[in-house]
């Protein structure tokens, strides 16, 4: 997949497009029919998303966590088979623009799209009064072809970011990983930390995530992805009570089996399931007597 960064160098294509944040089933269904439509119709597929999320722009202070970083969105777009991506600048003056200049100066004086492949629930432009009824408008009047994704419903609950992450916060990874179509993910950087895993007797890698939600605190049993590989895990998220140490909760995962130096790499984790709560435990003895408890128990799902 290729990534554009000057919209006016693409021209003629089949697009996407949304904020598209956790890349869940609903976006799918959008994503894959903008791949058969291209297929189809013998041009390009293209994701048209915006950078930074648009709230980031609209209300800053709420701080709410995306489901994906802008990377790890972009790897699961592409998994799809999409052929190019396109990150709008979000910014106040497009944020300003209203519907029919959006339209008109994006969509089709600058990208000459010829299709447009829509969830019917799709707002935007100022004020977000744009919306379905006035893109088939549009499309009639300057006759791009336009097709509109009913939204997704599981266990009569409409699939959307908000529904998946406040099931992660909460949780509930089943829930979460059925909305997403795929285990719960988080994409992190390996940053060096205190090294106690080190002292215990298991190497942890301490994971900077790029700010995505993530489940409460826990120890978890994870596959971890690192250069293309994928390899058994388990995660604990937590302050480290035993140790008594004051500060924001870590994320520190120990892979099986593994010994290679992966600092600065990044690292895709995928939530199998939750092992126990984080506990003080009443010595560093028993806390690894716990680990290797834990370690059994991810090795072998069925225990958990």
């Amino acid at each position: 997949m290729k990534k554009i960064y000057a919209p006016y160098k693409i021209r003629k294509t089949v697009s996407a497009i949304g904020v598209f944040d956790g890349v869940h089933r609903g976006h799918q269904k959008i994503l894959k029919k903008t791949v058969a439509l291209s297929s189809k119709m013998g041009m390009r597929s293209l994701t048209i998303s915006f950078h930074p999320h648009p709230r980031e722009v609209l209300n800053p202070d709420l701080k709410i966590p995306l489901l994906t970083s802008t990377a790890h969105k972009h790897n699961l777009i592409e998994k799809i088979g999409m052929d190019l991506l396109l990150d709008l600048k979000f910014t106040d003056s497009l944020a300003r623009m209203n519907a029919e200049d959006f339209v008109r100066k994006i969509l089709m004086e600058k990208l000459d799209i010829r299709a447009l492949v829509v969830g019917k629930n799709f707002l935007f432009g100022s004020k977000a009064r744009g919306d379905f009824k006035l893109l088939k408008a549009m499309s009639e009047r300057y006759g791009f072809r336009l097709f509109g994704v009913e939204p997704l419903r599981i266990n009569n609950a409409q699939v959307s970011s908000t529904t998946i992450r406040r099931a992660i916060e909460r949780g509930e990874l089943r829930t979460a990983s059925l909305m997403l179509g795929r285990p719960v993910s988080v994409l992190g950087t390996v940053v060096r930390g205190r090294r106690v895993g080190r002292e215990l007797g298991f190497p942890t890698a301490n994971i900077n995530p790029h700010h995505e939600a993530i489940p409460p605190s826990g120890v978890y049993a994870v596959n971890a992805r690192v250069s293309g590989k994928t390899y058994g895990a388990i995660l604990n998220i937590g302050t480290r009570p035993t140790f008594n140490i004051k500060k924001e909760p870590t994320i520190e995962l120990y892979i099986f089996n593994f010994n290679r130096d992966i600092y600065g790499k990044d690292v895709e984790i995928m939530f199998k399931d939750k092992i126990r709560d984080e506990k003080k435990f009443s010595s560093a003895e028993a806390l690894k007597k716990q680990i290797k408890k834990d370690i059994l128990k991810a090795s072998h799902p069925r225990n958990i």
